[in-house]
């Protein structure tokens, strides 16, 4: 009698050591899978701020490539033809510059061979760009009235499209009915972000429009541009050239007078 439930009582322990076991298994199991699930949330975060980061830095390389180019040709570029797929002929060139502004019309693009630049930002999509004309013409002899100033520049201006005194066109705003935060900047590039609508793509492609009324506002054919804080709708980055800027480098290259 005593061995038997000696041995009973033995069977049993086992058995309930055994069953234990597979609950602690279990539980192991869920805390492994939600240390997994958080590390590629983590992980996913990481990523996704770094491309913003990436692409920052890409617009403020694309800004600094827009004043060297300024500063050696004394006018900006005009965009590239947006349509084209990468490699094709003439694709990432500037279109041709006229004496009143750009074959092409002044939005596009960034002309990423002309400037040296990477074509894509970090999520793959081409960035636009838009110049005013005044900037992008080329460079000839004009008449002082000719420079869009008032009053008209003392001293004409010969190795630069435009003078000290020329303004740009280009708005930003804080939203697409919104108040300015930039008036009269001379260009402005775009990064669609992360849902990309309204991007091209490298193969000439438009991605869809968005929804967003401020996200439209940076694909539409205007001269107005929207950068504001990021938000579930919202995730375009924008930069802009001002004309203080411009001036100062044309002024240290010395092509403005």
């Amino acid at each position: 009698m005593h061995r038997t439930s000696t041995k009973s009582h033995l069977t049993g322990w086992r058995r309930s050591a055994a069953g234990f076991s597979l609950v602690e298994i279990a539980i192991a199991s869920v805390i492994v899978a939600l240390l997994l699930g958080g590390l590629l949330a983590l992980t996913a975060t990481h990523t996704a701020t770094q491309r913003v980061r990436d692409t920052e830095q890409l617009l403020a390389q694309a800004r600094q490539a827009l004043l060297g180019f300024a500063a050696v040709n004394g006018r900006l570029p005009c965009p590239a033809a947006p349509g084209l797929p990468s490699g094709a002929a003439g694709a990432g060139v500037e279109q041709t510059p006229t004496a009143t502004g750009c074959t092409g019309g002044q939005i596009g693009v960034l002309p990423w061979v002309t400037l040296g630049l990477p074509e894509l930002d970090a999520w793959g999509r081409r960035f636009t760009y838009r110049v005013t004309a005044l900037h992008a013409r080329t460079v000839m002899m004009r008449l002082p009235t000719q420079f869009g100033c008032t009053p008209p520049p003392a001293t004409v201006p010969t190795q630069a499209a435009f003078a000290l005194c020329s303004p740009g066109d280009n708005e930003v705003r804080v939203a697409s009915a919104g108040a300015s935060l930039v008036t009269g900047a001379v260009a402005v590039i775009i990064s669609h972000g992360a849902n990309g609508f309204g991007a091209r793509l490298p193969s000439g492609a438009t991605m869809p429009p968005s929804p967003d009324a401020d996200e439209a506002e940076n694909h539409d054919t205007d001269n107005i541009a929207v950068q504001r804080v990021t938000s579930a709708s919202f995730d375009d980055l924008v930069i802009w050239v001002p004309v203080a800027l411009l001036a100062q480098s044309m002024l240290q290259a010395g092509r403005l007078p």
